[in-house]
């Protein structure tokens, strides 16, 4: 007999005020519901806990090497996605952010091309890490048919300078996508990799949100590197435990880059610049990826799944708004267009709820909301929402 799912709680109201949460000190003296920044609001798991407080007992928390968790990581990737990659293969980075950073920096140049390409709607770091690192930020518009969102291929030849100082050198993949949900179909994977292979482009593969698949028919992921293999050695894979399992704040991500020359260049662009994950952040990364916490991460799962159901339906009653559940990720992206052309958020927040603003992800008119939040708190919501009737 299979014992049954430990409970897990979720909806145990945290004060989250004045400890310097960034998510809720934004609206700090106002009355509206934080629903923005992704994070969430609830504990992660015990194990993880756990072992941060095993190494707090320790007591000692000099120097560690960035290495040190290399093997055990290399183990979940083989566990978690039948991916098979070398520890030598893994860079540690405090945070995906500075991954993508990173990235521009090491592989772009004047006389190899400094454009950085991405679609949007797209999280507002792929756009401003090529700015921060003097490139030129190139964008291409998805397309939308009854919520859902694909890549306009047509738009992307259009978007890529072939030659000169801002020719095209990365191009920006969120996989799955935040702020839209989607999970990428291996025919779509196949796409961008053809299209990539057709204009030398080095792949940046923001894989974050690879373990929030909230669609039960969508395949499991598979990392872009291994569902095609002819990009590996021209690809950078960026992961991280944060999303999942909420310990963001704690800073540890990886760099998986298979080809040594790729991955010195990454290395050299961070050296002297980029700190070491902390001790904490080490400990956290192998707690969470241990495989420990997975019945942890199938009932927040549900949980999300749970919460998505909820705030669509009450979206979606709303005249002028429309969504769909996400196929992945706990963001949800709301097209206010019919009753707003631009400023969703500040109409949103007129009524006290703070989503993200859709125009920072390129796209005026639309806002996203956190799903990852207790089900009173959805609840709030709604009730606020109540408001634009």
């Amino acid at each position: 007999m299979i014992d049954p799912m430990p409970p897990f709680d979720m909806n145990t109201a945290i004060d989250r005020r004045n400890i310097g949460a960034t998510k809720w000190d934004k609206y700090a003296g106002r009355d509206i519901l934080p629903m923005w920044v992704a994070d969430m609001d609830f504990t992660g798991p015990k194990h993880i806990t756990d072992a941060i407080t095993k190494h707090l007992q320790h007591g000692v928390f000099g120097y560690t090497r960035d290495e040190w968790p290399n093997a055990k990581i290399a183990d979940y990737l083989a566990r978690q996605y039948a991916w098979k990659v070398d520890p030598a293969e893994i860079v540690t980075v405090p945070g995906l952010v500075c991954g993508l950073n990173v990235t521009t920096r090491a592989f772009t140049a004047a006389e190899a091309g400094n454009g950085v390409l991405t679609v949007t709607p797209a999280y507002p770091p792929f756009m401003s890490s090529a700015t921060l690192q003097g490139c030129v930020s190139q964008q291409a518009k998805m397309t939308e048919t009854n919520g859902r969102w694909t890549l306009d291929f047509e738009a992307l030849e259009r978007a890529i300078v072939k030659s000169g100082p801002n020719k095209t050198r990365i191009f920006m993949l969120c996989h799955p996508h935040n702020p839209t949900g989607r999970v990428w179909t291996q025919t779509e994977l196949d796409a961008i990799a053809a299209f990539c292979e057709k204009h030398d482009l080095i792949v940046c593969s923001d894989e974050i949100h690879c373990d929030l698949i909230l669609d039960r028919s969508a395949q499991l992921h598979t990392p872009f590197a291994k569902a095609c293999p002819s990009m590996a050695t021209r690809t950078v894979t960026l992961m991280a435990p944060s999303k999942t399992y909420n310990i963001a704040g704690l800073g540890a991500a990886i760099a998986v880059i298979q080809d040594p020359a790729l991955r010195k260049r990454f290395e050299t662009a961070k050296a002297g610049i980029v700190p070491h994950v902390n001790v904490l952040g080490h400990i956290a990364m192998m707690a969470a990826w241990s495989g420990d916490c997975e019945p942890w991460r199938q009932a927040c799962l549900d949980h999300l799944r749970s919460n998505g159901e909820r705030l669509v339906a009450a979206i979606k009653a709303i005249d002028g708004l429309r969504c769909t559940l996400p196929e992945a990720t706990y963001l949800l992206w709301v097209d206010c267009r019919a009753r707003w052309s631009e400023k969703a958020g500040a109409q949103f927040e007129a009524i006290g709820l703070g989503p993200n603003e859709g125009a920072d992800f390129g796209w005026p008119g639309f806002a996203r909301f956190n799903l990852g939040c207790t089900t009173a708190t959805i609840d709030e919501a709604i009730a606020r929402l109540q408001r634009l009737r």
